[in-house]
């Protein structure tokens, strides 16, 4: 029988979601590496009232893996309307409390795992409490994941010079395993300072992907965050992954070529967001790879859903189309 391809993915929330999602259905093992910082919405909440780690980001990549029924996956990503749980997941809810019952996260995960029969593992990049924390070129600091994602719209906030967590965070060690045991590495897609560069922060991480035998593949974000990425084209982009990766690791980036309609470009400049430029020149240390990556489908969240998410994502099905051809050649 031939070997499957072991395929890890690194990053957070709705991008790996996407990734995984299209990814699981091919002959592929798969390992999705989720950052832990996150501290806002229901996983803050949970966060802060009970001790237990943010179980938000997990929770989607189980449910992308997910090989359960459909009634089944749509609970774990229930979202409470109403009452004293309003804003909450069910699977949310639903980790933390095994979290707190077995005393374990990586307990937790593995029980919800076999319950949605996911195909392939969620580990979480590290199991240490940090904070996510932005230094900004005007001198001031920025504490917190949530505070650094969310700026309110228009307001005038400096660039970012540099992010980092406090505490300084250790690599888990199957973390660590999957990624030095990988045939690919899949970094990204996601917020640039949020959701992907976490992970890189992580002590160890750096050195297990570059340590790694694996393909590095860097999937380039839709659209810019406004307050983090405000201006940042494809360039940009790339070379603040490099500033915390190193350079001469990644061999392969992802770009998306088509547009986005109208409408939903008028919805990203009420937030001055845009396309991000494609502006990065080839070069003999990696490959760029063009190709229709957008979801043709605006997102709606819950109306309980306190936090601004991204109305496009890219399409499971095109991205692991992509991802594929790499495995193939």
């Amino acid at each position: 029988m031939k070997k499957r391809p072991r395929v890890v993915t690194i990053g957070g929330g709705t991008g790996s979601y996407s990734a995984l999602f299209g990814l699981k259905k091919y002959p592929l093992k798969l390992t999705a590496i989720v950052n832990m910082i996150d501290d806002g919405g229901s996983s803050g909440v949970l966060r802060d009232e009970l001790g237990v780690l943010p179980p938000g980001d997990v929770r989607q990549c189980l449910v992308a893996l997910a090989e359960s029924s459909t009634t089944l996956r749509k609970l774990f990503n229930y979202r409470f309307e109403e009452g004293g749980l309003k804003g909450h997941t069910f699977g949310n809810i639903f980790l933390s409390a095994l979290e707190k019952e077995t005393g374990s996260f990586k307990k937790a995960i593995n029980e919800v795992g076999k319950i949605l029969r996911i195909k392939g593992s969620v580990a979480p990049i590290t199991y240490t409490k940090s904070t996510l924390c932005a230094d900004l070129l005007d001198g001031t600091t920025v504490v917190g994941e949530t505070h650094i994602d969310v700026v309110e719209k228009k307001e005038d906030r400096a660039p970012i010079k540099k992010i980092y967590l406090k505490p300084k965070a250790i690599i888990n060690d199957d973390a660590k395993e999957a990624i030095l045991s990988a045939d690919y590495i899949l970094i990204g897609p996601g917020d640039l300072y949020t959701s992907i560069l976490p992970n890189i922060l992580v002590n160890g991480v750096p050195e297990a992907i570059k340590k790694s035998k694996a393909k590095k593949i860097f999937v380039m974000n839709l659209m810019t965050k406004y307050g983090q990425t405000t201006g940042y084209g494809t360039k940009k982009h790339f070379e603040e992954l490099e500033k915390y990766l190193g350079k001469g690791i990644v061999n392969f980036i992802l770009i998306n070529s088509e547009k986005p309609r109208k409408k939903v470009l008028d919805w990203y400049d009420e937030y001055d967001e845009h396309p991000v430029k494609d502006n990065l020149k080839a070069s003999g240390r990696y490959e760029i790879i063009k190709a229709d990556l957008l979801r043709d489908v605006v997102v709606k969240k819950s109306e309980a859903d306190v936090l601004r998410r991204s109305i496009i994502r890219h399409d499971p099905n095109k991205l692991a189309i992509e991802v594929t051809k790499l495995i193939k050649s």
